[in-house]
């Protein structure tokens, strides 16, 4: 089992802050805070990804709408319950941020929104095509994490991943580098009204079997690139 958890969950995003932060939790007098940061895909499409991060790494950091940062961390999840109804709740939490600089913005290789996940698959991918044939897998991985806590990552593979993953199973481990988007959708509930919500999902860009029992037969499939 891989207990090397800043390697099995390992984000960098850059982007710009497009919100106030809010004050989140506390845990043993740490203060903890959230804000947006708008990440841009090639396509000119963005996807609005929100940001945990403690009071201890803002000592030096004003969070101003429209700046500019570099943020590296862990894409995590936490339940929450409402309604006595339990919600899956993602959220990247910074390890890291630091403000980036004009001459910076301009590399046009620098990573915008990376991240790499080891983890085990938890339910038995769900595959299908679009009206249009375009294949689709929907995966949920499991993060391992300190303290015997786990991360649930709802995952999209596309393509020839797609085919690759359909027949998986629960169990099986596997380690996966793409980025992080954002999705509006509606929630349509018992009393007939319509709630749009986001959804938060890793687009898989390539994927590969690390289980040791599978080593001799390890298959990599990288797929072209999705915006």
């Amino acid at each position: 089992m891989n207990t090397n958890y800043s390697e099995n969950n390992h984000l960098v995003l850059i982007g710009k802050v497009v919100s106030d932060k809010s004050y989140s939790h506390e845990i043993y007098g740490e203060k903890f805070y959230v804000f947006d940061l708008e990440v841009v895909r090639l396509s000119s499409t963005v996807d609005i990804i929100p940001i945990t991060v403690s009071e201890r790494l803002l000592t030096n950091i004003e969070l101003e709408i429209g700046k500019k940062l570099r943020v590296e961390g862990q894409f995590r999840s936490y339940n929450n319950y409402e309604n006595e109804r339990n919600r899956l709740i993602l959220t990247v939490f910074a390890k890291e941020i630091v403000p980036v600089e004009e001459s910076e913005e301009e590399n046009a290789n620098e990573v915008t929104n990376e991240v790499v996940l080891i983890g085990y698959i938890c339910k038995k991918p769900i595959y299908r095509q679009t009206p249009f044939g375009r294949e689709i897998a929907d995966i949920l991985l499991a993060v391992n994490r300190a303290y015997n806590k786990s991360d649930y990552i709802p995952s999209i593979a596309w393509g020839r991943n797609a085919r690759f993953c359909q027949n998986m199973e629960v169990g099986t481990e596997v380690k996966i580098t793409g980025r992080v988007q954002s999705r509006n959708y509606e929630k349509k509930h018992e009393d007939g009204t319509v709630e749009t919500r986001v959804a938060y999902e890793v687009s898989i860009a390539s994927m590969e079997i690390t289980n040791n029992e599978e080593e001799n037969e390890e298959e990599n499939v990288n797929q072209e690139e999705v915006v």
